[in-house]
C-alpha cells in the first residue's frame, strides 16, 4: 500500500468505509420489525470485541462451518423472525463492516475446533489447485509471486485481515466473497455461489493463514 492509502485507512475521518460502519451501527440498535428484538437487544459492543477475528466457525444446528455474514443472518431467521440479507448488498456490508470494526486490532484466531478440520483442508485444496481457463491457483500469485508486481500492483499474500474493505478499484465496500469473485473470474473459472461451502472454506483457510494478524476492519485498498 501507497503511504497516502495507509494513512487514509488510518484515520477515520478520511476512511470511506466508516461510513458503512455508521450505517451498521444504526442497523445494529435498531429492531428489523416492530415486536422484534434489535440486536443490540442480545449483544453488547463489549461482547462482540474480537468476534470477526474468530470467524468462519462452527454452527452446531447446521452441522456446517458458518462465516461472519452467515451468522448475521442466522440471527435474523432465528432470533429477529427476519429474512436473510443479500449477500453484498448495503444492509450486510453494513452489519459486518460494524461487527469488523469492533474487533480492529484483534489477532485472528481460527477456531481451534476438530468439526472444522475438513472444511480447512477443502480450503487448502481450493487454493492451491489451478482453476479455470488459464490454470492458475491462488498460490499460484499469493505464495509463488507474492511481493512481485501484476501490471501496476503488488502482488500480497493474499491475507484477509480488512474485509469488509473500501477498495479505490471499485470506489466501494466490498466482502472477501467479491475478491474471490474478481480473482476467479480473472483466472477464468466458475466463482463461487454466494455463501457457498466453498467460499466458506476458502475464507477459513485463509483466515489459518492469516493468524496472528490483527483485523483492520473497514480496511482500504488500492
Amino acid at each position: 500500500m501507497a503511504p497516502e492509502t495507509r494513512a487514509m485507512q488510518a484515520d477515520d475521518t478520511a476512511n470511506p468505509g466508516m461510513l458503512w460502519v455508521q450505517d451498521g451501527a444504526e442497523l445494529f440498535a435498531r429492531a428489523p420489525s416492530p415486536g422484534a428484538p434489535a440486536c443490540a437487544g442480545c449483544h453488547t459492543e463489549a461482547s462482540l470485541q474480537g468476534v470477526t477475528a474468530r470467524y468462519p466457525a462452527w454452527d452446531a444446528a447446521t452441522g456446517r462451518p458458518i462465516d461472519i455474514e452467515g451468522r448475521v443472518d442466522l440471527c435474523r431467521t432465528r432470533h429477529q423472525g427476519a429474512t436473510p440479507l443479500k449477500r453484498e448488498g448495503r444492509d450486510l456490508l453494513a452489519l459486518t463492516a460494524y461487527l469488523g470494526h469492533l474487533s480492529r486490532g484483534a489477532a485472528i484466531a481460527s477456531p481451534d475446533d476438530p468439526r472444522l478440520a475438513p472444511a480447512r483442508a477443502e480450503g487448502q485444496r481450493l487454493f492451491t489447485t489451478p482453476m479455470g481457463q488459464l490454470g492458475f491457483s491462488c498460490a499460484a500469485c499469493h505464495d509463488e509471486n507474492r511481493g512481485r508486481r501484476l501490471g501496476a500492483a503488488t502482488i500480497p499474500q493474499g491475507h484477509p485481515t480488512g474485509y469488509p474493505l473500501y477498495r479505490l478499484e471499485w470506489q466501494d465496500l466490498g466482502s472477501l466473497e467479491r475478491r474471490f469473485r474478481n480473482c476467479l473470474t480473472g483466472m477464468r473459472a466458475e466463482p463461487f455461489t454466494p455463501g457457498s461451502a466453498e467460499a466458506v472454506a476458502l475464507t477459513l483457510y485463509l483466515m489459518q493463514r492469516a493468524a496472528p494478524l490483527p483485523v483492520e476492519t473497514p480496511a482500504v485498498r488500492p
